[in-house]
């Protein structure tokens, strides 16, 4: 099994301008600026903190000298929006520079990506797009993971998406893609559990079943976040990965039975938009831990087999 968190050696000349925080085991958070006061009140916490990549690809200022004082005393997780790693066209270089020196000012406990695309020439779309799940489309997205992690030297993890439609093209399932696109790549996986509901809810498919042929041992890292009810044209549920409340039971009860089976994961609760004061996130962040810490040594990750 690969160390999903490994950091590339280092020189005497290299040395760290952080400390080693490790995520075995931990929840943690979105970090979100305006509760920046709030966490250095409290001191260093027993949690981690995810920022986009894409909100620090600056080259200084405030958006900076926030991530380096949490950075001192937590371990950060740093997940990309913008990479567009299914897309057919080529990465673009710069954005990937940019990426990989924003891993090397901060070395990051986890690195994350989306198995999806956003970008079309030149037009950016602010949304993750799904792919058809075909042999073609799984020769590019490798391709593309490999020049990632090349580029970056390290694993990434690949995130599961939400998806909103179904392409007639493909020819496998979404887990049976990902746990080939690890076979080709090492790469590592993020399983957000909410996109799993998500997707399955829209889709009419059990969400329990695809877990179960998820493949839980490439694992680095879970996401669980909030989501909001609409309706499509046909007056029928639709479910949006909106981000902006609290986890669903529904998902907090899918965590629960994946943690079960597979050990603590670091999770990270997820809350983008509709951003609530400090104790409002932190407590989803513990609600996470609880879990975590309620089957810690119960099930070793080797071990893994089913989520039914």
């Amino acid at each position: 099994m690969n160390d999903l968190t490994a950091h590339p050696a280092r020189g005497a000349s290299e040395a760290s301008c952080f400390p080693a925080h490790a995520t075995e085991g931990l929840a943690g958070t979105s970090f979100k600026h305006e509760h920046l006061p709030a966490i250095l009140a409290a001191g260093r916490q027993h949690c981690f903190f995810e920022v986009h990549a894409e909100n620090y690809m600056g080259a200084g200022g405030p958006p900076h000298d926030a991530l380096t004082r949490i950075r001192r005393d937590h371990p950060v997780s740093l997940h990309g929006v913008c990479m567009s790693i299914g897309g057919p066209q080529p990465l673009d270089k710069a954005h990937l520079g940019r990426f990989k020196s924003l891993i090397g000012r901060y070395e990051p406990a986890l690195v994350s990506e989306h198995l999806a695309w956003s970008t079309h020439e030149t037009t950016f779309y602010n949304d993750l797009l799904p792919l058809p799940y075909t042999p073609a489309t799984l020769t590019r997205v490798a391709d593309h993971v490999d020049e990632v992690q090349e580029a970056i030297g390290r694993p990434i993890l690949m995130e599961n998406p939400s998806t909103y439609v179904l392409f007639a093209e493909s020819t496998m399932s979404e887990t049976a893609f990902l746990r080939e696109l690890v076979r080709r790549t090492g790469c590592g996986l993020l399983l957000d559990i909410n996109n799993v509901f998500v997707s399955a809810t829209n889709q009419g498919y059990s969400a329990l079943d695809y877990l179960a042929d998820f493949p839980l041992e490439h694992v680095g890292e879970i996401h669980l976040a909030g989501h909001a009810e609409q309706s499509d044209d046909e007056g029928e549920l639709l479910l949006i990965d909106s981000h902006d409340g609290p986890v669903a039971d529904a998902v907090w009860k899918l965590f629960d039975r994946v943690i079960g089976r597979s050990g603590p994961i670091p999770t990270l609760v997820e809350w983008d938009s509709a951003i609530p004061d400090w104790p409002v996130l932190k407590a989803e962040a513990e609600a996470a831990q609880a879990i975590l810490d309620r089957h810690a040594g119960s099930t070793t990750r080797e071990k893994v087999h089913a989520v039914g």
